[in-house]
């Protein structure tokens, strides 16, 4: 309770001597302003007060030191009265006190102009371009001679005007054509940098231009893509917001809405800016508004409590004194806003304590001081905008020296080179281009060829300390010698008005992975829904991108991985099934080898022609072999061994059957009387027609790997997530008349076959070759359109599966008879028994 109440006495105190010290500044300029040139008059006969101090050479000064004009009527019988004011802007008062003071300090320089006295002439704008215009005029007139006898000073040389960007395109569109140099300290619209309208403008801010680069940087720092705007209904805020929408839509941000607001707006206006932002979703609102027009909208806001909204500020209010209070602070804390830096200009403060020291009969004695008196307007640790008029006072207080001595302040000048009567302000402007100095802080002053300067500003961020609002600097934004530029923040520092998390401010959430933004016909693209990726593809920000055909989307559908390669391997049920029936089919081949060799001499195998026998079972051992080709991925060398082995062997295997089949008609012929074929078969031809046979598949092969020989290949029509890896045949002609020589050979061989199915001996082998070519036809006849049909690894394992089965029905059918007898009946392993004797 009792800090409550020492907090409140404070602040009572605080306002009572705030309110003293401007009633007093009030009566001082007023009676400053009534102070006239005796004896002289103004060519341009417009009512206006003057803050005045003679000097061989005069510069001009306009300031809004009262910020409203009152408006009058006009009956245009008679000349319009004098200009009334109101609304002392303690700010700007000392504005005109710094260019006084820098005036001083220059005479008392006897490096810059020496014995030569520089004089001023500063006049009120109000904040109005009409009576900025007045106040122009009046200054660039001149002032002609009373009396005879009267000595009048000069007319200006050059004009520093003015703060607000409306006023200075009022003042350089007129003074321009005249070439009379114009240096504004506080008008930022990038408008007055064209050099065809305005070739006599300066300023020592750096134009707005620099400040939306800058301020669309932080907003896309922050990530902020929906925003507010509020402009003040001036060139100031109209096109300090058109060059901000220009430069945030190049990162995607949008602006919902753009208020518009004036000092001399009523509260109607006023409330319908703020139903707006109450209406509006968005979290961050930039005001591109001079404090003067903002703050009528700011006492709103905090009146209807309107608080969670991240304010972005221009340089014209964020360090302005008026609103910076604990009671603005409840709506507008945490603001964010770009100035230009700041400096502590020595012996300003003791000359600011002593302007009202001015003996008068009503109010003061002459012994008055405010040395020890705390108020903003003394705290000279701070300067922005006075630090831009000292600037441009010393600016032009180079131009001139430049132009009188022909040299630089600083180097040996003995006498003039230019008489000072005759300085025209063409001449002090076309100086001033080509100015260039280092000042008393170590800063370049110089002005570009559009009359700006460098771009360089600070970060400020609004802070609540001991009860206090005070303008914490927490970045930079600098232009780069590249042309490029730089912004620095010390994010962690910064208090936020809407807590210590980063505000957000989106119109739509971020779409989740594996969805994309759907435009909402009607409104900002910032606005949209989400709607789920195709087939296929992953989000990418506002679309949805296709995987290239190697690649598919993860399951958030958020990145492309590689697809899954499919191909028959080893570890896999059907390889290993595959592998065991293989070696299963190997190992009885081998074995049944093993069992002719041992039963050579015996009626059955000698009955079952040996010779041909054994080629058979060798070439069937192969065949059995055939399809661990076709297991494992794919490679050059196993896609041209797996059909060309796969063709030979079969090859080779019909031919053997061939060859027996062709034994046993010669065998039925040879019963004739008088038929000598079989004496002609023999052995030799046996082997000639195996071979001969065999050698056709061999050269249709080797024509197959010359012409268009196999390879392995990517296949993905199979499936969408993955690839099949498999062989293919490169010509398919070739690969079926490998398959169709087999079938000639295995046709052939059924009808020799069943031609002598029916002869007399008990173990007649015909019947065994027909069963085994009607299996054999009947697994390849099949294998044709499932091997078609069959999609990816499994057309392998088709084709693998035709291999074994053949091989199988050929071993079996031939074979196992002839191993019954041998092996578990061997009774009737006999010549007798062969040859269709009576059973014993």
């Amino acid at each position: 309770m009792t800090n409550l109440l020492t907090n409140l006495l404070t602040n009572l105190l605080t306002n009572l001597l705030t309110n003293l010290l401007t009633n007093l500044l009030t009566y001082l300029l007023t009676y400053l302003l009534k102070k006239t040139i005796s004896n002289c008059l103004t060519f341009v006969m417009f009512a206006m007060n003057v803050l005045f101090k003679e000097g061989r050479i005069m510069i001009g000064g306009i300031f809004p030191v009262f910020n409203k004009e009152i408006a009058t009527t006009s009956s245009f019988v008679r000349e319009p009265g004098k200009v009334i004011c109101a609304g002392l802007d303690l700010r700007v008062f000392r504005w005109t006190q710094v260019m006084i003071f820098a005036v001083e300090e220059i005479n008392k320089n006897s490096t810059i102009l020496p014995n030569i006295s520089l004089g001023y002439r500063i006049l009120n704008s109000c904040a109005s371009p009409t009576n900025t215009l007045r106040a122009a005029l009046t200054l660039a007139g001149g002032i002609e001679k009373k009396e005879s006898n009267s000595s009048c000073p000069p007319a200006i040389s050059a004009l520093i005007a003015e703060s607000g960007s409306t006023q200075s395109l009022a003042v350089a569109g007129t003074l321009g054509p005249f070439r009379v140099p114009i240096v504004s300290y506080f008008s930022t619209c990038a408008c007055l940098s064209d050099r065809e309208k305005y070739p006599s403008f300066f300023r020592t801010i750096p134009s707005d231009y620099f400040q939306a680069k800058a301020l669309a940087a932080l907003i896309r720092h922050f990530g902020w893509q929906w925003i507010g705007a509020i402009q003040s209904d001036n060139d100031y805020g109209r096109n300090g917001v058109l060059a901000f929408t220009e430069e945030v839509k190049k990162f995607g941000v949008c602006v919902a809405f753009v208020g518009t607001v004036l000092r001399t707006y009523s509260m109607d206006k006023i409330l319908d800016v703020v139903e707006m932002i109450k209406q509006s979703t968005v979290k961050v609102i930039l005001a591109f508004v001079p404090e003067g027009d903002l703050y009528p909208l700011m006492k709103e806001v905090v009146k209807q409590n309107i608080t969670g909204i991240q304010w972005i500020a221009s340089e014209a209010w964020i360090t302005a004194a008026r609103p910076s209070t604990p009671e603005m602070y409840r709506a507008f804390g945490g603001a964010l806003g770009f100035v230009v830096q700041k400096v502590e200009i020595p012996n300003l403060k003791p000359f600011l304590t002593s302007i009202i020291t001015v003996k008068t009969k009503k109010f003061c004695t002459g012994n008055e001081t405010l040395e020890n008196f705390q108020d903003v307007f003394f705290d000279v640790t701070h300067l922005r905008v006075s630090y831009n008029v000292y600037n441009a006072v010393y600016a032009v207080a180079h131009a001139l020296h430049h132009l009188l001595f022909c040299k630089k302040p600083g180097e040996k000048a003995e006498k003039l080179c230019f008489n000072i009567s005759e300085i025209q302000p063409k001449q002090v402007r076309s100086r001033g281009e080509n100015t260039l100095h280092l000042n008393q802080f170590e800063d370049d002053v110089f002005f570009d060829e559009n009359g700006d300067p460098p771009a360089a500003y600070e970060l400020i961020n609004w802070q609540l300390k001991d009860g206090q609002v005070q303008h914490v600097t927490l970045g930079h934004f600098l232009s780069t010698a590249s042309g490029e530029y730089k912004l620095s923040i010390h994010e962690d520092d910064i208090v936020w008005r809407t807590g210590k998390k980063v505000p957000s401010s989106l119109c739509s959430n971020v779409c989740t992975a594996g969805t994309r933004k759907a435009q909402i016909k009607g409104k900002p693209v910032c606005c949209f829904d989400c709607i789920p990726c195709a087939e296929g593809t992953i989000a990418n920000i506002s679309d949805c991108t296709p995987c290239t055909k190697e690649f598919w989307p993860n399951e958030r559908k958020d990145e492309c991985i590689p697809k899954a390669k499919e191909f028959l391997s080893y570890h896999e049920p059907m390889g290993i099934a595959i592998t065991v029936v293989s070696l299963l089919g190997a190992t009885l081949s081998l074995a049944i080898i093993m069992v002719f060799v041992r039963y050579g001499g015996t009626p059955v195998v000698k009955a079952s022609n040996s010779e041909l026998s054994c080629f058979l079972l060798f070439s069937l051992f192969l065949c059995f072999l055939c399809p661990l080709t076709f297991i494992s991925r794919p490679t050059v060398w196993t896609c041209m061994l797996r059909h060309t082995a796969f063709g030979v062997t079969f090859a080779l295997c019909i031919s053997c059957v061939l060859g027996k089949t062709i034994v046993v008609v010669t065998a039925f012929k040879a019963t004739f009387p008088g038929n000598m074929v079989a004496g002609k078969f023999g052995p030799t031809q046996q082997r000639i027609i195996v071979f001969s046979c065999t050698l056709v598949q061999i050269v249709i092969c080797i024509l197959w790997l010359n012409l268009n020989p196999p390879f392995p290949d990517m296949v993905f029509r199979y499936s969408n997530n993955k690839i099949v890896l498999e062989c293919n045949p490169g010509s398919e002609a070739a690969f079926y008349t490998v398959l169709g020589y087999i079938g000639i050979l295995a046709f052939i061989c059924l009808i020799l076959a069943f031609l002598a199915r029916k002869l007399p001996d008990n173990f007649n082998e015909a019947k065994c070759i027909t069963f085994s070519m009607l299996v054999f036809c009947a697994v390849w006849i099949t294998f044709i359109p499932v091997y078609i049909s069959s999609p990816g690894k499994f057309t392998v394992a088709v084709e693998t599966f035709a291999i074994l089965s053949s091989a199988l029905g050929l071993l079996i059918s031939i074979f196992a008879p002839k191993c019954y007898i041998i092996l578990l009946k061997p009774e009737k392993n006999t010549k007798k028994h062969v040859m269709g004797g009576k059973k014993p």
